[in-house]
């Protein structure tokens, strides 16, 4: 269900308390994210998020083992909202792909 009216928006994201903050405070206190970016891809009702993290426990780890990882440390809030995609780096990765999108 997607809100019509910034207004119903809202109210739907005051009704599941989930907001791109709280993901991100989150994902930085469970996982030491060093870098959270999250977009509400919903047009502001909450619904469906898109992120990236950066966090060095994801070294090592396989794509697949990064997303439990994140979606172990979210599993209320996902249960809430209707899509989540994120985007899984370790500290390296990420530096490497900020330098590769500057050029």
């Amino acid at each position: 269900m997607s809100a019509r009216t910034d207004a119903e928006a809202t109210e739907m994201q005051n009704d599941t308390g989930i907001t791109p903050e709280a993901l991100k405070g989150k994902l930085v206190e469970k996982l030491g994210a060093s870098h959270v970016d999250i977009e509400d891809m919903s047009g502001g009702c909450g619904q469906m998020f898109e992120a990236k993290i950066v966090s060095p426990q994801f070294a090592k780890k396989t794509t697949l083992a990064r997303h439990r990882l994140v979606n172990s440390v979210l599993k209320e809030e996902i249960a809430a909202i209707h899509a989540w995609t994120p985007k899984c780096f370790t500290p390296e990765e990420w530096e490497k792909k900020q330098g590769n999108t500057a050029s």
